[in-house]
């Protein structure tokens, strides 16, 4: 049977009737909204790449809401990188290695200029995967940034104590 017998006392056409009203108002929503004129840029579809800042103070404290009367979580080293979330007067709001979303003063933070490990990272004398190995980082552990004109997909970095190479970007996080 290709067709179906409404039933007497309404029920289906009250369904369709709410389904009308949700197409009715969402087709209103779209003629309210203003049509993109011929040649004017387009929002992207995909997500703007993240921008990171560094702790450039000896320590900073890291809260959970933008007031030196919120909870104070952690305390961040210099030259850890935090990825800027939002901003709100003198508080930026940023995303650890870890995932968590803290607040942090402005004034404790500047530009970028050191990476995380977040993995087994692999410091190389060359910028290749088969690359004679210098040393091996723990996730966590923080490298300089030296050279941002290294090979696509490549950053020329140095350990603290003293080690300089290439590692590949998809092992650090910060940049």
């Amino acid at each position: 049977m290709w067709h179906r017998r409404l039933p007497r006392n309404g029920a289906r056409l009250a369904v369709n009737g709410r389904y009308i009203a949700g197409v009715a108002a969402a087709l209103l929503l779209a003629a309210w909204l203003p049509a993109p004129v011929q040649g004017q840029a387009q929002v992207p579809a995909t997500a703007s790449p993240a921008q990171f800042r560094e702790v450039t103070s000896a320590a900073a404290i890291l809260y959970d809401g933008p007031s030196e009367r919120a909870g104070k979580l952690f305390i961040a080293v210099r030259g850890t990188p935090l990825e800027l979330v939002s901003t709100l007067n003198e508080w930026v709001k940023v995303r650890d290695l870890a995932g968590d979303v803290l607040w942090v003063q402005r004034g404790e933070l500047g530009e970028a200029r050191h990476v995380l490990a977040n993995t087994l990272a692999s410091v190389r004398r060359r910028a290749q995967v088969n690359g004679e190995l210098l040393v091996q980082v723990e996730r966590g552990v923080l490298l300089e940034v030296l050279d941002a004109s290294a090979p696509a997909g490549w950053l020329r970095v140095r350990h603290r104590d003293g080690i300089t190479g290439f590692v590949s970007a998809g092992e650090v996080w910060g940049r």
